[in-house]
């Protein structure tokens, strides 16, 4: 393709050199340049992509988007000044590939909770109802049925565009994506023809990489502020930032809740360990998944499969066929009678979620066993607030280590710890190695105990010292539940 076509919806405050060139590819790594490569130097969190462009040139680079023209530049390089180049390389991305958002139904999911239950499930209705879908994921991304690992919530824009490419190419005419604060903030998803954005709820998540929280918030709702009026938002009412999301976005504007009269609503009927029994505007049925949270979660599903115009008995009808999204609220049951629940909630407001929703249906009296973590190199405050939140709502809690990746897990669980009232701290153990946690857990047990085991969920690895080993919570409960 011609640099020309490549760099045309670009901001563009200055060109030297040829525009009429043919590109072969396009990258921001350095590590990733061959000859005739277009190369976009970005300001990263972690280093300046303007201090490789001469690797970058000696490696074949002919065009370099950035923000800074270097004073000494290499001869028959063509320079692309502009002011911001995390945007510049969103647009070329999806012009690399020829927009193919704009060739489907692309529906982003954001929120601190629920963004991969709910991506998930309206992959599942969509596939239910006869379409080819497409699903951008913390778990997995899916094109046309088949599965790729995911290595973030929200890929890359390059990764991105190409994933999007084939999927338009496979015939899928949906897509949902999991659009994450870094994401928004970092301009990933600039210039991306979304359909309908889809916010769930919000709480003090990822404050190791926003500055406070309401640079948080202010990452969500960028994504709500650049939706043209084509689009819809369907937003959380019992949430006090939904409104928040939407006040400045072009998007028509639709809510669901729980607690108001609103275009979508749910009520539980009466929940349980297996499902629940629940209404969806005034539609009674039953459900495969249960607790408050997943309520809103298929409220949510509902609500888009409705507004992209889907019979409503029909998409009911598959709602309630729906099964947990793998580590979201997964249970173990062993032959005594003890149960394990496996969630991924990582955060303390979906920590607290989880255990009242094991209190609520623990009706028995059960006692409740609770495996907490946090991980490294992440949102600091949260620690002391998860350990706060696990001791008043179990019986006996056990930290121990999640992803500690570069810290001492020793030094998490303590700062964990700080959160533990005195009058708790008797119930309260330490074990760093997270299988002898669980272990432990599984040895405490007895017929009337129920287990939980937060914070990974769905992953099946544990990262430490920058080495991601084999592990996954399921396999180790399965191991030692009798």
């Amino acid at each position: 393709m011609k640099l020309a076509a490549i760099i045309s919806k670009l901001s563009v405050i200055r060109i030297e050199g040829d525009t009429e060139r043919e590109i072969g590819s396009v990258t921001f790594d350095s590590r990733k340049v061959i000859d005739d490569c277009l190369f976009v130097a970005i300001l990263g969190t972690a280093s300046d992509g303007h201090k490789y462009i001469p690797q970058a040139v000696a490696s074949g680079a002919k065009a370099i988007v950035c923000e800074n023209i270097p004073e000494q530049k290499e001869e028959g390089i063509t320079w692309i000044l502009v002011d911001d180049s995390r945007k510049a390389i969103s647009i070329i991305s999806s012009t690399w590939y020829g927009d193919p958002s704009e060739e489907l139904s692309l529906t982003g999911i954001t929120g601190t909770n629920g963004k991969t239950t709910i991506a998930t499930l309206l992959y599942k209705v969509h596939t239910g109802l006869g379409y080819k879908v497409g699903l951008l994921s913390t778990i997995e991304v899916i094109i046309n049925s088949k599965s790729y690992p995911a290595t973030h919530t929200t890929p890359d824009p390059l990764q991105i565009n190409a994933y999007l490419r084939q999927m338009v190419d496979e015939g899928c005419e949906y897509c949902f994506m999991e659009v994450s604060s870094h994401a928004a903030s970092q301009h990933r998803i600039h210039g991306l023809d979304f359909n309908a954005a889809v916010f769930s709820n919000l709480s003090h998540d990822h404050l190791d990489y926003h500055a406070d929280f309401r640079e948080y918030l202010e990452a969500k709702k960028s994504f709500f502020d650049q939706l043209d009026k084509k689009a819809f938002a369907l937003v959380n009412a019992d949430d006090k930032n939904g409104s928040v999301m939407v006040q400045n976005s072009k998007a028509k504007v639709y809510k669901y809740s729980l607690r108001k009269m609103t275009d979508f609503r749910a009520k539980i009927i009466e929940p349980h360990f297996e499902g629940t029994q629940m209404q969806i505007n005034d539609a009674d049925l039953w459900v495969r998944l249960t607790g408050k949270f997943n309520a809103y979660n298929l409220l949510a599903v509902y609500g888009v499969s409705v507004l992209y115009d889907h019979s409503k008995e029909k998409v009911l009808q598959i709602i309630s066929g729906l099964e947990a999204v793998e580590g979201r609220f997964e249970t173990i049951k062993s032959e005594n009678g003890s149960m394990a629940v496996i969630d991924f909630a990582h955060t303390d407001d979906a920590l607290r979620n989880v255990l009242e929703t094991i209190v609520e249906l623990n009706r028995n009296n059960k006692e409740i066993i609770s495996v907490i973590g946090a991980g490294g190199d992440r949102d600091r405050a949260k620690r002391p607030k998860m350990a706060a939140v696990a001791s008043q709502l179990s019986q006996k809690v056990i930290l121990t280590s999640d992803n500690p990746r570069s810290e001492d897990p020793l030094t998490i669980i303590e700062e964990m710890a700080v959160g533990i009232s005195e009058d708790k701290a008797m119930q309260v153990l330490k074990i760093t190695n997270r299988e002898e946690a669980i272990k432990t857990a599984c040895m405490l047990a007895g017929t009337d105990s129920i287990i939980l085991v937060a914070g990974k969920g769905h992953e099946k690895y544990q990262e430490i010292k920058g080495v991601k080993h084999p592990f996954d919570d399921k396999e180790i409960v399965r191991k030692y539940l009798k």
